[in-house]
């Protein structure tokens, strides 16, 4: 699939989900990634807008199948709530999304 194609949305639009739950704490930097894909996501980067270096794979040795999620603590210690993120999945493919704001989203999805 071209990475064009490969397309990073809000599982909730996030106008939609502050207004349903609230703002999230400022203490709490929790994101749930939901693998809407067909792929397997391999890898997961977090890192702050302010910075141009992906830093370590969140998952590890995890990985998030298709149709899968896992919730991941963002909070690197800095306060900051605006993050880059950056998923590559085991066909090859790579797919970012920029200035996400995990203060106030609780949810993120990767979809074809």
């Amino acid at each position: 699939m071209p990475i064009k194609s490969r397309l990073l949305l809000l599982a909730t639009v996030a106008a939609g989900l502050f207004a349903a739950t609230g703002p999230a704490s400022a203490a709490d930097r929790n994101v749930t990634v939901h693998n809407k894909t067909q792929s397997v996501l391999i890898s997961f980067y977090a890192s702050r807008t302010s910075t141009s270096d992906w830093e370590e794979d969140i998952l590890g040795s995890e990985v998030i199948g298709p149709g899968e999620s896992i919730k991941i603590d963002i909070d690197d210690g800095t306060g900051a709530c605006r993050f880059d993120f950056k998923g590559t999945f085991d066909d090859g493919e790579e797919a970012t999304r920029n200035n996400i704001n995990v203060c106030e989203v609780a949810e993120f999805s990767f979809t074809d």
